[in-house]
């Protein structure tokens, strides 16, 4: 059986910022949370539906771009299992987050609470090593991921 909550980390850590989800997903492996799974995701929908159905808890980490934030703003964003699609998402991926997060309702595939924690990206170029505004965010969203889990009822 799986474990009640993942942790999913969206990402690429060759394109930079990009690799904050990654990051934080190998924050979390040395801080040792029981009961939480641990992935990593390129963001293809599929995988990423197959990671968190049956979970009571996904949190869904990933680089976003909205040009309304200063580089290292932490967007969250808690979804309940109900009709309707989050809208609005900026994913720095092929496929908005939104429209996997619509289909697997489609598909009845939703967790029972979804966390997106999005990390408004500098630079998603290629190359490897974050920003420091965002290697700073990366920290506060391991905080706060650690939180989450211990505060689920």
């Amino acid at each position: 059986m799986n474990p009640p909550v993942v942790v999913i980390g969206v990402g690429n850590p060759f394109r930079r910022d990009d690799g904050a989800g990654p990051a934080v997903v190998d924050r979390l492996r040395r801080a040792g949370l029981p009961g939480v799974a641990l992935a990593e995701s390129d963001g293809e929908p599929g995988a990423l539906i197959t990671l968190w159905e049956q979970r009571r808890l996904a949190v869904v980490v990933d680089t976003v771009h909205t040009h309304d934030a200063p580089a290292g703003h932490v967007h969250r964003r808690l979804l309940a299992r109900r009709p309707g699609g989050p809208g609005g998402s900026t994913s720095s991926h092929a496929m908005d987050l939104g429209d996997a997060v619509a289909l697997a309702r489609e598909l009845g595939r939703v967790p029972d609470r979804m966390l997106l924690l999005g990390i408004e990206a500098a630079d998603t170029g290629y190359g490897i090593g974050l920003t420091p505004a965002v290697a700073t965010a990366v920290d506060r969203v391991v905080e706060h991921v650690v939180a989450a889990v211990r505060d689920l009822p």
